[in-house]
């Protein structure tokens, strides 16, 4: 029995039937991906995922209502990119946008693994999962039921 590696993904309450077809990553692009390259991503932690939400809220703004998926990931379908986290030595997230896009569009097209680590950038020393669903064995992941997260306020109050 191979060993499984845990991770987060928050959505909207109306997204959680597509959370994992890559539709978003697909139409707006992100860090990992360009617009038009099919992608989901994941944080190693669900605290790390809900930064990753937070740092794309305006703070006058309302938090949507969330739900938490865990996920399993079977170690050996994870590649590791450590030129990301080397990059972070100096204190902030070195790779532009479009170096980062660019290496995940290229490690998408070869399809070698169902996930790459990469590092998060809001948090350098954590890390995110870039996952190919359109990989053969995307499958094999195993997706937790979707659970109800409570959103506590005081983050956003200043």
């Amino acid at each position: 029995m191979s060993e499984f590696v845990q991770a987060w993904r928050l959505v909207k309450q109306s997204r959680v039937p597509t959370a994992f077809d890559g539709e978003g990553a697909y139409r707006f692009g992100g860090r990992w991906n360009s617009r038009g390259v099919r992608a989901v991503y994941a944080s190693s932690t669900l605290a790390l995922a809900l930064l990753e939400i937070l740092v794309h809220i305006d703070p006058a703004g309302r938090v949507p209502e969330l739900v938490a998926i865990p996920l399993e990931i079977p170690g050996p379908m994870i590649e590791r990119d450590h030129r990301s986290r080397a990059s972070h030595l100096d204190g902030g997230f070195a790779w532009p946008i479009g170096d980062t896009r660019r290496t995940g569009d290229r490690w998408l097209q070869a399809a070698r693994k169902p996930a790459l680590q990469v590092a998060n950038a809001v948090v350098p020393v954590e890390h995110n999962y870039l996952l190919n669903p359109e990989h053969a064995d995307f499958h094999k992941l195993v997706i937790g039921p979707a659970e109800p997260f409570t959103f506590d306020p005081r983050l956003m109050t200043s």
